[in-house]
């Protein structure tokens, strides 16, 4: 398993987190096994953590760069471009 660390700023927190749930099953189809942690930070909640658990490290990249989820991203509010890290266990 590889796991997904994505850091993005979200003005609206409720909407991000509509639009994230409403796109569970595209993410589980391109290859995510549906286990998600979210976290928002403590001094600006307008950040958002997610960390998203994947079958391979190659369908989380082809997933992220596919254009229905630049636009899922775009939808959800997120501003600026997002911080993604590809993480193992140590």
């Amino acid at each position: 398993m590889v796991y997904v660390n994505v850091r993005a700023t979200v003005p609206d927190y409720a909407k991000w987190r509509t639009t994230f749930d409403s796109f569970a099953n595209l993410r589980k189809d391109a290859g995510a096994t549906g286990i998600n942690q979210i976290y928002r930070d403590v001094e600006n909640p307008g950040t958002v953590t997610a960390i998203m658990e994947w079958n391979t490290v190659e369908k989380a990249r082809l997933h992220l760069a596919d254009p229905k989820t630049q636009e899922a991203m775009k939808s959800a509010g997120i501003t600026g471009a997002p911080e993604i890290r590809f993480l193992n266990h140590a």
